[in-house]
């Protein structure tokens, strides 16, 4: 099967600003127990997703365009760029910023922390 993505524009996704662009890849049926996402997001400039926090899985980033910035479970802020992987363990909370006038592109994939 070949299709296309799946795509969702959201304000204030986890209570960050502006909008954030979800191309969804997989649905969560798709991914068959085993995670709840997997999709390219693109933030708008100058748009954020808000602070929240992973219980029973975890989502790891990978930057594909532009510069972000990564807060980290401890409160840590950490530029990223292209090519860049932001790890967030089970239980971890974190967020991401475009703080630009340009769009910023990363992969998410929500997995489950163990199969049922």
């Amino acid at each position: 099967m070949v299709r296309r993505t799946r795509t969702i524009v959201q304000e204030n996704v986890r209570g960050g600003k502006g909008a954030v662009e979800f191309h969804h890849i997989l649905s969560e049926e798709e991914l068959y127990g085993h995670g709840k996402l997997y999709a390219k997001v693109v933030i708008r400039p100058h748009s954020s997703i808000g602070m929240h926090q992973h219980v029973g899985n975890t989502e790891p980033y990978f930057v594909l365009k532009g510069t972000g910035v990564f807060v980290d479970n401890d409160g840590s802020r950490t530029e990223v760029h292209p090519g860049d992987v932001c790890v967030i363990e089970p239980g971890q909370s974190h967020s991401m910023e475009n703080n630009t006038d340009e769009d910023f592109e990363m992969m998410a994939l929500i997995y489950n922390d163990r199969c049922d």
